[in-house]
């Protein structure tokens, strides 16, 4: 059996090659038509998991939490898809890894959990890492507390970063407590996503775009979809496997820096050094804050 860390390490290339595949198609792809056209093929990867599910463990609550999970998680990735289109990649990314100082915060909050200090230090990082990655080279340095929510493509990444902050707290009750299978996991998950992005688009009437995904760019979409179920596949294992989920969840958070250096360098993005300084200082942090 391979090793949790290793699986971690697999999930973090796999999903900063995802990232960086993304943009690419999200260059001349809208992002729902995008995101549906993903959902679709990831459904179609993931039926073997069907085969494997053990019965006995499934129940209403199990199921309906994972589909109100889903919903969250849909919504989500599509707001993530969103903000790529419209920011730079080393730009966008760097930003979701905000996502556990804001689920410590909430745990501190709602659940009564304690922060360490070393959390609170990392929580430091993050937002130095934040302030950073929005300093431009001739920018005042009260601008970027002011130009924050000025690009739509921040708006995105906010509305993403208040999901996946309760997608992360639903995943680990799943694994953890509600005794979801992974097999389950994977395969009811993929065919909730498939169905919302499909209402979405219905919504939307964004049919004629869909058809245009798939005409234009299923392969490098199906490229994706094979890497994302690798990625979700490999990060799950890992969870399940190791004696700590904050670990696990620490070792995904280095595809940020991953995505960032490789993201910013192909597509010869702007402020590159200084993006990848700060993907570096906020992965620190959000370790800190995970494992403390």
């Amino acid at each position: 059996m391979i090793e949790w860390y290793y699986l971690s390490i697999i999930a973090a290339i796999f999903s900063a090659t995802a990232a960086v595949l993304q943009k690419k198609v999200l260059f001349r792809e809208k992002a729902l038509s995008f995101a549906t056209t993903l959902a679709l093929f990831n459904l179609i990867i993931a039926v073997p998991f069907f085969f494997f599910i053990d019965a006995s463990g499934l129940s209403l609550l199990n199921i309906g939490v994972l589909l109100f999970k889903s919903v969250l998680g849909a919504f989500a990735f599509l707001f993530v898809m969103l903000g790529i289109k419209n920011l730079e990649l080393s730009h966008a990314l760097p930003l979701l890894v905000l996502t556990p100082g804001l689920v410590a915060l909430f745990a501190f909050f709602i659940l009564g959990e304690s922060i360490s200090a070393l959390a609170l230090v990392g929580m430091a990082l993050l937002l130095l890492g934040t302030y950073l990655l929005q300093l431009g080279e001739h920018v005042k340095l009260t601008e970027p507390f002011k130009g924050f929510f000025r690009l739509k493509g921040h708006k995105y990444i906010v509305f993403a970063l208040i999901l996946f902050t309760i997608t992360s707290i639903l995943d680990k009750a799943l694994l953890k407590g509600f005794g979801l299978s992974l097999n389950a996991f994977m395969g009811f998950q993929h065919l909730f996503y498939g169905l919302i992005f499909l209402l979405m688009v219905a919504f939307a009437g964004g049919f004629k775009d869909l058809r245009g995904s798939f005409g234009n760019s299923w392969k490098w979409i199906l490229l994706i979809a094979f890497v994302t179920i690798g990625y979700r596949y490999a990060h799950l294992s890992a969870v399940k496997s190791s004696s700590s989920v904050a670990l696990a969840l620490s070792m995904k958070r280095t595809a940020v820096f991953f995505a960032t250096v490789i993201g910013g360098r192909i597509f010869h993005e702007h402020d590159y050094k200084k993006r990848v300084i700060a993907a570096l200082v906020m992965v620190a942090g959000a370790i800190l804050v995970i494992v403390c």
